[in-house]
Protein backbone atom coordinates (compact mmCIF):
# COMPACT_ATOMS: atom_id res chain seq x y z
CA UNK A 1 0.00 0.00 0.00
CA UNK A 2 2.81 2.67 0.79
CA UNK A 3 4.63 2.52 -2.61
CA UNK A 4 1.26 2.91 -3.91
CA UNK A 5 0.57 5.96 -2.29
CA UNK A 6 4.11 7.05 -2.91
CA UNK A 7 3.45 6.70 -6.56
CA UNK A 8 0.68 8.43 -6.53
CA UNK A 9 2.28 11.32 -4.95
CA UNK A 10 4.83 11.52 -7.54
CA UNK A 11 2.01 11.13 -10.00
CA UNK A 12 0.47 14.21 -8.78
CA UNK A 13 3.39 16.23 -8.09
CA UNK A 14 4.90 15.93 -11.56
CA UNK A 15 1.42 16.67 -13.13
CA UNK A 16 1.28 20.00 -10.80
CA UNK A 17 4.63 20.62 -11.90
CA UNK A 18 4.16 20.40 -15.64
CA UNK A 19 0.48 22.74 -15.10
CA UNK A 20 2.42 24.97 -13.74
CA UNK A 21 5.50 24.97 -16.73
CA UNK A 22 2.42 24.87 -19.19
CA UNK A 23 1.18 28.22 -17.16
CA UNK A 24 4.62 29.80 -17.13
CA UNK A 25 4.73 29.36 -20.73
CA UNK A 26 1.36 31.06 -21.60
CA UNK A 27 2.27 34.22 -19.79
CA UNK A 28 4.73 35.05 -22.33
CA UNK A 29 7.15 35.55 -19.60
CA UNK A 30 10.61 34.83 -19.15
CA UNK A 31 11.23 31.55 -16.26
CA UNK A 32 12.32 34.41 -13.60
CA UNK A 33 12.65 35.11 -10.04
CA UNK A 34 9.96 37.90 -9.34
CA UNK A 35 11.18 40.34 -7.30
CA UNK A 36 8.17 43.16 -7.07
CA UNK A 37 4.71 42.36 -7.44
CA UNK A 38 2.24 45.01 -7.67
CA UNK A 39 -0.16 43.04 -9.82
CA UNK A 40 -1.63 40.20 -8.19
CA UNK A 41 -4.93 40.43 -6.32
CA UNK A 42 -4.62 40.65 -2.51
CA UNK A 43 -1.48 41.62 -2.42
CA UNK A 44 -0.04 45.01 -0.22
CA UNK A 45 0.51 47.45 -2.72
CA UNK A 46 4.40 47.73 -3.53
CA UNK A 47 6.67 51.17 -2.90
CA UNK A 48 6.80 52.79 -6.37
CA UNK A 49 10.33 53.17 -7.43
CA UNK A 50 11.17 56.90 -7.48
CA UNK A 51 13.92 58.77 -9.73
CA UNK A 52 14.77 62.37 -8.20
CA UNK A 53 16.81 62.95 -10.64
CA UNK A 54 13.92 62.94 -13.89
CA UNK A 55 11.25 63.66 -11.22
CA UNK A 56 9.43 60.32 -12.28
CA UNK A 57 7.54 58.06 -9.71
CA UNK A 58 5.85 54.57 -10.72
CA UNK A 59 5.10 51.28 -9.56
CA UNK A 60 5.15 48.36 -12.55
CA UNK A 61 3.05 45.45 -12.29
CA UNK A 62 6.36 43.16 -11.33
CA UNK A 63 9.99 43.56 -11.85
CA UNK A 64 11.64 40.11 -12.70
CA UNK A 65 15.16 39.05 -12.08
CA UNK A 66 16.25 37.10 -15.25
CA UNK A 67 19.96 35.96 -15.08
CA UNK A 68 21.41 38.72 -12.55
CA UNK A 69 19.61 42.31 -14.44
CA UNK A 70 15.42 43.27 -13.27
CA UNK A 71 13.24 43.39 -15.95
CA UNK A 72 10.57 45.68 -15.46
CA UNK A 73 6.83 44.10 -16.55
CA UNK A 74 3.92 46.00 -17.66
CA UNK A 75 0.78 43.76 -17.61
CA UNK A 76 -2.85 45.40 -20.09
CA UNK A 77 -4.62 41.90 -19.30
CA UNK A 78 -7.31 43.49 -21.82
CA UNK A 79 -5.65 45.04 -24.98
CA UNK A 80 -6.23 43.26 -28.01
CA UNK A 81 -3.27 44.83 -30.20
CA UNK A 82 -1.31 43.71 -32.76
CA UNK A 83 1.50 46.17 -31.81
CA UNK A 84 2.55 47.74 -28.65
CA UNK A 85 0.83 51.44 -28.37
CA UNK A 86 3.01 54.01 -28.48
CA UNK A 87 1.99 55.56 -24.49
CA UNK A 88 2.64 52.07 -23.59
CA UNK A 89 5.42 51.82 -25.09
CA UNK A 90 6.64 54.86 -23.06
CA UNK A 91 5.17 53.75 -19.77
CA UNK A 92 7.34 50.53 -19.84
CA UNK A 93 10.62 52.79 -20.91
CA UNK A 94 10.04 55.13 -17.79
CA UNK A 95 9.45 51.72 -15.63
CA UNK A 96 13.10 50.94 -17.37
CA UNK A 97 14.54 54.46 -16.50
CA UNK A 98 13.30 53.92 -13.30
CA UNK A 99 15.04 50.27 -12.69
CA UNK A 100 18.18 51.93 -13.80
CA UNK A 101 17.89 54.60 -11.37
CA UNK A 102 16.76 52.59 -8.27
CA UNK A 103 19.24 49.68 -9.37
CA UNK A 104 22.24 51.45 -11.02
CA UNK A 105 22.31 49.26 -13.63
CA UNK A 106 20.18 49.36 -16.66
CA UNK A 107 17.84 46.59 -18.20
CA UNK A 108 18.39 45.11 -20.73
CA UNK A 109 14.90 45.97 -21.83
CA UNK A 110 11.37 45.42 -20.31
CA UNK A 111 8.68 43.28 -21.32
CA UNK A 112 5.19 44.71 -22.31
CA UNK A 113 2.15 42.27 -22.02
CA UNK A 114 -1.15 42.13 -23.93
CA UNK A 115 -4.30 39.62 -23.03
CA UNK A 116 -2.80 37.42 -26.26
CA UNK A 117 0.67 39.09 -26.56
CA UNK A 118 4.15 40.40 -25.27
CA UNK A 119 7.03 41.70 -26.27
CA UNK A 120 10.43 42.48 -24.85
CA UNK A 121 11.19 45.68 -25.98
CA UNK A 122 14.96 46.75 -25.41
CA UNK A 123 15.92 49.84 -23.56
CA UNK A 124 18.43 51.17 -25.97
CA UNK A 125 19.46 54.52 -26.42
CA UNK A 126 16.86 55.45 -29.12
CA UNK A 127 13.79 54.45 -26.34
CA UNK A 128 15.57 56.30 -23.43
CA UNK A 129 16.13 59.21 -25.63
CA UNK A 130 12.87 59.47 -26.50
CA UNK A 131 11.43 59.37 -22.89
CA UNK A 132 13.74 61.98 -21.93
CA UNK A 133 12.17 64.23 -24.33
CA UNK A 134 8.66 63.32 -23.27
CA UNK A 135 9.96 63.90 -20.09
CA UNK A 136 11.28 67.51 -21.09
CA UNK A 137 8.16 68.02 -23.00
CA UNK A 138 5.76 66.90 -20.41
CA UNK A 139 7.45 69.60 -17.83
CA UNK A 140 7.59 72.47 -20.02
CA UNK A 141 3.78 71.60 -20.56
CA UNK A 142 3.50 71.80 -16.83
CA UNK A 143 4.35 75.13 -16.79
CA UNK A 144 1.54 76.29 -18.92
CA UNK A 145 -1.27 78.20 -18.81
CA UNK A 146 -3.38 75.45 -20.15
CA UNK A 147 -2.19 72.59 -22.42
CA UNK A 148 -4.30 71.65 -25.77
CA UNK A 149 -5.94 68.18 -25.81
CA UNK A 150 -3.15 66.02 -27.50
CA UNK A 151 -5.09 63.48 -29.18
CA UNK A 152 -8.42 62.92 -31.13
CA UNK A 153 -9.19 59.66 -29.86
CA UNK A 154 -12.76 59.75 -28.47
CA UNK A 155 -12.11 56.69 -26.67
CA UNK A 156 -9.16 58.08 -24.69
CA UNK A 157 -10.71 61.40 -24.13
CA UNK A 158 -13.68 59.55 -22.66
CA UNK A 159 -11.51 56.95 -20.46
CA UNK A 160 -10.05 60.42 -18.93
CA UNK A 161 -9.96 61.30 -15.56
CA UNK A 162 -9.98 65.41 -16.22
CA UNK A 163 -13.11 64.76 -18.22
CA UNK A 164 -15.31 66.42 -16.42
CA UNK A 165 -12.94 69.48 -15.89
CA UNK A 166 -11.83 70.00 -19.85
CA UNK A 167 -13.02 72.02 -22.17
CA UNK A 168 -11.07 70.88 -25.03
CA UNK A 169 -13.26 67.19 -24.71
CA UNK A 170 -14.61 64.91 -27.55
CA UNK A 171 -18.31 64.69 -27.90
Amino acid sequence: MMPLLAALVLLIALLLWGLAGWMQRRTGLPRARVRYDDASEGRVPERPLVSHTYKLTGRPDYLLEHRGRVIPVEVKPRRQAEEPYASDLMQLAAYCLLVEETYGQRPPYGILRYARKSWEIPFDNTLRQSLLKTLELMAQAEQMATVKRSHNHAPQCAACSQRANCDQRLA
